[in-house]
């Protein structure tokens, strides 16, 4: 869903075009007062805010800004922008904010694999030095066995997602 944000009345046809070529639900917010209401009811992909809204109203601003959420924000000039000028706009927001979410996902992806990567290597080495304890109870040491068996299929999997031949 995007909130458009504008007292232009050409609203509800920048509306309409954003509709029909995103698909995607859109309100309209007369005022920053009211666009805060809606922002705080519900949650929105993206805010195609007025700039000359944004300039006289300094402190509405700062409480839309607050309640944007994971929304993208996209400040438009309505006084010289068609809806055209406002769709191209809304669409690269939109593209860029799926691409930083894409990054994000891939950046925390791989700082889990390597949390994951130095736990696994710590319970590698724990287990063998386990099993290299002399009078080692047999049932104890098939219990660390299996252990380490895990342990090295947990690694073989990570270092095989990563593109690394596995080791041992």
């Amino acid at each position: 869903m995007i909130l458009l944000i504008t007292p232009f009345a050409k609203a509800q046809q920048c509306a309409d075009l954003i509709r029909q070529v995103t698909g995607e639900a859109v309100e309209v917010a007369a005022s920053l007062r009211q666009a805060i209401t809606q922002l705080r009811i519900q949650e929105y992909a993206a805010v195609v805010m007025d700039q000359l809204s944004l300039e006289a109203e300094p402190e509405e601003c700062d409480m839309v800004m607050e309640h944007l959420g994971t929304a993208v924000p996209v400040h438009v000039n309505f006084a010289i922008s068609g809806p055209e000028r406002v769709m191209r706009e809304l669409r690269a927001a939109l593209l860029r904010r799926k691409k930083e979410g894409l990054l994000a996902r891939q950046w925390a992806e791989q700082a889990l694999k390597n949390d994951l990567k130095s736990t696994v290597t710590a319970l590698l080495l724990s287990c063998e030095m386990a099993l290299e304890a002399p009078g080692l109870p047999a049932a104890a040491e098939a219990k660390i066995q299996a252990a380490h068996e895990l342990a090295r299929e947990l690694r073989n999997k990570l270092c095989l997602n990563d593109g690394v031949a596995a080791v041992r």
